[in-house]
């Protein structure tokens, strides 16, 4: 036995620690002896003599009682999914209340009319769909705007296939207008300055 503490102490651990936490017991312990433990020396202290308080699972200070104890089937053993959670809620083949069908549009955050192309969640821009049923995919590093920058107007003739540098330049410059000749205009300025800054850098 550590010469620290005497039969004494020991006896009043094994009649006081049964249901009690061992911060709880580490206190009463320190009172009626005058002493100044800490309850992780009052945790080693129990263990030493094979003393439990039968409600901590773990040795370690402030920990609680454990809510399952040895032997205990959970409720939910062998099922799938969180608290309840029923066999039947999602069915094979079930719909979510919100669900869309292939073809149907929405608007998006932006104002583009989008149509869903495939399940479950694919859509794509109305318009681009629209260009591309015309002329074919749509090539890498292009987009496709609305000429007189409404985004609700979707007609063939209000979409213009630009390249994404010259996109940039006809936003940082304010080229893209409200009527479709000056934005075709715009594109072919934005090319002048996409060209002057070549020259430049060579």
């Amino acid at each position: 036995m550590n010469e620290k503490y005497s039969a004494e102490h020991i006896a009043y651990i094994a009649a006081n620690i049964k249901g009690r936490s061992y911060p709880e017991l580490t206190d009463m312990f320190n009172q009626q002896f005058g002493l100044g433990i800490k309850a992780k020396a009052m945790i080693s202290l129990a263990f030493r003599h094979g003393l439990r308080n039968e409600r901590d699972c773990r040795f370690n200070t402030g920990y609680e009682p454990t809510q399952f104890k040895k032997g205990h089937v959970p409720h939910n053993k062998g099922k799938k999914g969180t608290g309840g959670w029923e066999p039947t809620q999602f069915a094979k083949g079930h719909k979510p209340w919100n669900y869309r069908p292939v073809g149907s549009e929405r608007t998006n955050a932006d104002g583009y009319v989008e149509i869903k192309i495939a399940d479950p969640r694919t859509w794509k821009g109305k318009h681009i769909l629209l260009w591309e049923a015309a002329h074919g995919p749509v090539p890498k590093g292009h987009v496709v705007i609305f000429a007189d920058g409404n985004h609700q107007n979707i007609t063939l003739e209000n979409l213009l296939l630009i390249s994404r540098r010259e996109l940039a330049v006809m936003n940082k410059r304010g080229l893209i207008a409200n009527d479709v000749e000056l934005t075709k205009a715009g594109v072919v300025i934005a090319d002048i300055y996409l060209k002057i800054g070549e020259r430049k850098r060579k």
